[in-house]
């Protein structure tokens, strides 16, 4: 039988998400340079995009791997994606132009993006500038087709330049490329200030306005950025002999990384044709991999653009605050042993996390602490506390996730650096990639019986910069039952069991689609007896189809189901077989990654928290590891989360059957904005004095 539900493509539905990253750019309500932020993350994210997915279809259609679908399929998806992005450049350079470059001027500061607007008071200091800090580090290299190679670095912003001998207009013409210093010289340059007025100008401008000396006994015709963006995916073989060191593969690879195939030439649009051209046959470009950018590509480096003024400082963003009850003289284990604790991230403090293993290093009973980790900190306080426990005689096991991207080489040398102090290093599984973000302590009496011990399971990774940044939830609990399921969990890593039985953790590989499908079944026979059926799901993101028939039979039965959902939304709302299901989008001060799950069952809740997503890769070839949440009170708080974040107007959007982003927020609404309605809302909880 066909099946009749429809589905949206998994990457234009990304660029839907990304586009609602640059919507905050023109929000007039934020602070001038928290807009510049944004455009400096859409334009972050955008860039890893094209290292990844667009890599991916293009190695698929070019016949180098196999995927899911046909190399026709995969040529198409890239013309789509180039024909979104391609808007979306001309809305991003819309509030660029019109929106900050003005906003930043009415408050006098002058970012110069040509030569035609420079006070020619600031020459001088330009051309000395340029002799001074930038002109030594410039190395043209000529390009000639076929015969001179120049190999292009990713992610590295280039000048090409086109030149004829002096005065010799019979003379063909020449072409330089050169990579532009920033290693050396910042990208954003400021420029005396006049009075109270502040002016600021980009390297590759003041090297356009001395380009002369730069080739002399030449007449420069013309002179354009370009960038390249390179496969950075890295394929590990689902089935490795055990007689190979994943450790040492995968170090090979991640060198071979800055080898991956162009997957992106991005350039100035100004650029002649002809100019173009000849680039892209000296480079052999594919038509494909061409992306027109503006004048000043790399926008992402924006985040660097200097602030002069206090008075625009971006706004002040709610401060984690320490909980009352868990000041640093009170235990954390006493605490937990009497109740369970959750920790929301960042509103809460992670020094909580750090206590929690920090009072195990100096615990007598504790004998093993085992940990997770997927992208490892720098200078991380969770790997000092943790070889702070091995040197005071506590066995340490930690697993480590090498194949995390753009994470496996900070993994490997924190890794090493464990394994010198005499911490027990699991790698990755073979063919398995490990994402639960789970942690636990044990304790044993004299008599080496298993005492009260302790687990944390997470939204997020244990990482106290990340924890900044991200907004996530933390169980902590001493639960008999989360224990051994836990400690069922670290065997099967560890090698020590293959088919383990969870009894109450939802653990993906083992029970985790099973138990969400049962889940999701009880609502919808709730619905068809009458009952109300009821479901809210948060989390980055929705692709397998699967669970969406599923969400989308549950719907057809009458359950009205609320999807929070930040990134990728494959599910078409507004349709006749889901049209009980609604789809909310919230961008905010903070990157919402919690993955938070509700089933009204009856009146009596059941509410589960932890690391994956709805992904195929997250529910079917990774372990993850999902918790329920039995505490009365802190169902509660969970429940007014997710309350709080579908009552919200300002910072959320509807996403419609088109992957339009829709604004909540109507002419004479209130604003509200959920994170800092829910930071309240904590803070009353710890003060609860506090009216």
């Amino acid at each position: 039988m066909e099946n009749l539900y429809k589905y949206f493509k998994r990457d234009i539905s990304w660029l839907s998400f990304n586009y609602r990253v640059l919507l905050e750019a023109d929000n007039k309500s934020l602070p001038i340079y928290e807009r510049i932020n944004f455009i400096s993350i859409y334009s972050s994210n955008l860039e890893e995009f094209y290292r990844v997915r667009v890599a991916d279809y293009r190695s698929v259609a070019y016949g180098n791997k196999e995927g899911d679908g046909s190399r026709e399929e995969a040529l198409q998806i890239i013309h789509e994606i180039t024909a979104e992005v391609n808007k979306q450049l001309e809305e991003r350079i819309r509030i660029y132009d019109q929106t900050i470059l003005p906003e930043l001027k009415k408050n006098k500061v002058f970012f110069y993006q040509n030569k035609q607007e420079v006070n020619p008071i600031h020459f001088p200091f330009i051309h000395q500038y340029f002799d001074d800090e930038i002109f030594p580090y410039l190395q043209p290299v000529p390009v000639q087709k076929g015969i001179i190679h120049t190999f292009l670095r990713d992610n590295r912003l280039y000048m090409a330049v086109r030149a004829r001998r002096w005065k010799d207009f019979d003379a063909p013409f020449e072409y330089f490329t050169f990579k532009l210093p920033y290693s050396k010289v910042p990208r954003f340059i400021e420029l005396p200030q006049q009075e109270d007025n502040y002016y600021i100008i980009y390297m590759e401008d003041i090297i356009k306005m001395n380009i002369h000396k730069v080739f002399p006994g030449y007449d420069v015709d013309g002179r354009y950025c370009f960038k390249i963006s390179r496969d950075a995916d890295i394929f590990i073989d689902d089935v490795i002999s055990s007689k190979i060191n994943m450790e040492k593969e995968l170090k090979k690879k991640v060198k071979r990384r800055k080898m991956g195939a162009i997957c992106r030439f991005v350039y100035d649009r100004k650029m002649p044709d002809d100019f173009l051209r000849f680039l892209t046959e000296a480079f052999q470009i594919d038509a494909n991999e061409l992306v027109p950018g503006d004048k000043h590509l790399s926008l992402e480096d924006l985040r660097y653009l200097p602030n002069p003024k206090k008075e625009l400082q971006i706004n002040e963003k709610p401060q984690p605050m320490r909980l009352n009850f868990l000041n640093e003289k009170e235990s954390i284990f006493h605490y937990i042993r009497k109740k369970d604790l959750l920790l929301h991230y960042p509103y809460h403090s992670f020094s909580h996390f750090i206590h929690f293993l920090y009072e195990a290093v100096h615990d007598p009973q504790c004998t093993e602490i085992m940990i997770t980790q997927y992208r490892v900190a720098e200078n991380s306080a969770v790997i000092n506390t943790l070889i702070a426990a091995a040197q005071n005689g506590k066995k340490v096991t930690v697993f480590v996730e090498l194949k995390a991207r753009f994470d496996e080489e900070n993994n490997l040398a924190t890794a090493e650096m464990m394994k010198k102090s005499g911490i027990h290093i699991i790698y990755s599984i073979p063919g398995l990639k490990v994402h639960a973000k789970v942690v636990l302590i044990l304790r044993c009496n004299k008599n080496g019986q298993i005492t009260t011990s302790y687990g944390c399971i997470s939204t997020g990774n244990f990482n106290e910069q990340t924890a900044n940044v991200y907004a996530d939830t933390s169980l902590f609990t001493c639960k008999p039952a989360i224990i051994h399921d836990l400690r069922l969990l670290f065997a099967k890593l560890q090698g020590e069991i293959i088919q383990p039985v969870f009894k109450y953790l939802l653990v993906a590989q083992f029970n985790l689609v099973s138990q969400l499908k049962l889940l999701i079944h009880r609502e919808i026979t709730l619905a068809k007896s009458g009952k109300k059926g009821r479901i809210i799901l948060k989390m980055n993101a929705l692709q397998d189809t699967n669970m969406i028939d599923e969400l989308y039979r549950a719907s057809e039965a009458g359950v009205e189901i609320d999807l929070i959902i930040r990134g990728i939304c494959c599910l078409i709302p507004n349709q006749p077989y889901s049209r009980h299901i609604r789809i909310t989008r919230i961008v905010d001060s903070f990157l919402e990654h919690a993955r938070i799950w509700y089933f009204g069952n009856n009146g009596q809740s059941k509410i589960y928290l932890g690391s994956p997503d709805w992904m195929r890769r997250n529910l079917y070839r990774r372990i993850e590891a999902v918790t329920p949440i039995t505490d009365s009170s802190l169902k509660q708080e969970l429940t007014d989360m997710l309350t709080i974040q579908l009552q919200e107007n300002s910072r959320a959007c509807w996403v419609d059957e088109n992957l339009k982003n829709i604004f909540k927020y109507q002419p004479g609404d209130t604003p509200t904005r959920p994170q800092y309605i829910f930071y309240e809302y904590l803070k009353k909880k710890n003060h609860p004095d506090i009216s």
